[in-house]
């Protein structure tokens, strides 16, 4: 079902080369930031608050724009995109943001088929796709109230499920479990796992170390602005789930 963008190649969905983030002269939020990620990756990114994590995702998902060097993802220069473009790109690239930005006066089911709407999915699939998604979540009950009634955990599960009804190539999650309880945490990173194993490409940005020594993929430290350090995957340790 995974619709690939239309200028894919085999190269890593997420590139990035010397890539700085200043907001005022001489302050980075990143600082000459290079990686690669190859397709079906998983990698956590962690750090304190403010060392960049969350603008390294908003770049790759061209919220914002670099200062210095180059951004590809999905093959494309992200900083030469014209605003026509980026929609088109996002189609393939889902997002769980820290404030969740849920539709207020749309139900959970049309907030999760927002983006099936979007590609023209036929009324009767998209449903029966997104109750799935919302059963997997555990909150196929809670389809058609809207946001506001429900609690913040609750909103983080719609949310998840919203980025991944279209099956992205890539994910990108800020912070997915914050409001979460301990086992919907690793019922929710099992599901955000098993994204991976199915190809598409994720990022997670998390402050819980318990997360990332549980699942032992790879990881990428950051201080300052700066990847001071990137560890490889190890496989995924006793119990961690796919």
């Amino acid at each position: 079902m995974r619709r690939r963008a239309a200028n894919a190649t085999g190269e890593p969905p997420v590139r990035m080369y010397h890539v700085s983030k200043s907001y005022m002269a001489g302050q980075y939020a990143l600082h000459d930031v290079s990686l690669e990620v190859r397709r079906g990756e998983f990698v956590f990114l962690t750090g304190a608050s403010g060392a960049g994590k969350t603008t390294l995702l908003e770049l790759i998902f061209a919220a914002e724009e670099p200062s210095e060097g180059q951004i590809l993802v999905l093959g494309r220069n992200v900083a030469r995109l014209g605003a026509s473009a980026i929609p088109a790109l996002r189609r393939h690239v889902g997002v769980v943001f820290q404030d969740f930005k849920l539709l207020e006066d749309r139900t959970v089911e049309e907030n999760v088929r927002l983006a099936l709407d979007v590609i023209g999915t036929p009324r009767r699939d998209a449903r029966s796709r997104v109750f799935g998604l919302l059963k997997s979540v555990g909150l196929q009950h809670r389809r058609f109230h809207h946001p506001r009634s429900l609690s913040g955990g609750e909103q983080q599960r719609v949310a998840l499920a919203r980025a991944l009804v279209n099956e992205p190539e890539i994910l990108l999650a800020d912070e997915p479990t914050g409001n979460l309880d301990p086992d919907l945490t690793i019922e929710i990173m099992d599901l955000i796992v098993k994204a991976s194993t199915r190809g598409t490409t994720v990022m997670v940005a998390t402050h819980d170390h318990s997360l990332i020594e549980r699942y032992g993929k790879r990881v990428l430290r950051l201080d300052g602005g700066r990847i001071v350090e990137d560890v490889p995957a190890m496989g995924a340790a006793l119990g961690g789930g796919p």
